[in-house]
């Protein structure tokens, strides 16, 4: 068939279907908007329900036990040597500075090789999405460079009140679009054609998540 007799075809096509429809009234307007926001009893619980379903361990730690709650799950992944990002809190380092732990500073940029060597990557987040149990980093203080939290094999996150929104489309309203943002739903994982799940291809092995109990302007 030549283009023109398909174009012919086409339209003898619609027009037989407009024929068929010519009676028959106007559909109503299909909506195109769509819920931004859910309204949930307690958003810190539903997040920590999705982010464990990724196989992440998730704690839920009051403010003023955050130090203690660091060194304690660094110390139980054998973590000696753990990479801080520039504007990560010192406080949040003072329980595991007590147990010995090496802190690896990236400034100067730490090399691919020293980011290997290291047991473990401590950073913040910009915000969680609960529905999805993602975090999302954007690069700014307290989570430093996208390679920090590839490289390492254990991620620790901490998840500060206030920094967890129910949906997908109120965290793309908070974040910047010029920010270098990465999403974390879980340890990095992948399965081949039998399905035979394997960790740790494309990021962290292990990811564990604090968050923190406390008002949301903490």
């Amino acid at each position: 068939m030549s283009g023109r007799e398909h174009d012919g075809a086409r339209a003898e096509v619609l027009a037989r279907v407009r024929a068929a429809l010519a009676d028959r009234p106007e559909p109503p307007p299909v909506p195109r908007e769509y819920d931004t926001s859910r309204a949930y009893g307690d958003l810190v619980e539903l997040a920590r329900g999705r982010i464990e379903d990724y196989r992440a361990t998730v704690l839920r730690v009051p403010a003023a036990r955050l130090p203690h709650a660091v060194a304690d799950l660094l110390a139980l992944r054998g973590s000696r040597r753990v990479v801080a990002p520039p504007g990560l809190p010192g406080e949040w380092c003072s329980g595991a500075d007590a147990a010995g732990v090496t802190w690896l500073r990236d400034r100067p940029p730490l090399t691919l090789a020293e980011l290997d060597g290291a047991d473990a990557v401590l950073t913040g987040c910009a915000l969680v999405i609960a529905e999805t149990g993602t975090l999302v980093l954007d690069g700014g203080p307290g989570q430093g460079r996208r390679a920090l939290t590839l490289v390492p094999d254990r991620h620790l996150c901490v998840v500060r009140p206030g920094q967890i929104v129910a949906t997908v489309p109120e965290a793309m309203a908070r974040l910047s679009p010029a920010r270098p943002l990465t999403f974390v739903s879980g340890p990095s994982a992948t399965s081949d054609i039998e399905l035979e799940r394997v960790e740790g291809v494309h990021g962290p092995r292990t990811l564990d998540v604090l968050l923190v109990d406390g008002p949301a302007d903490a």
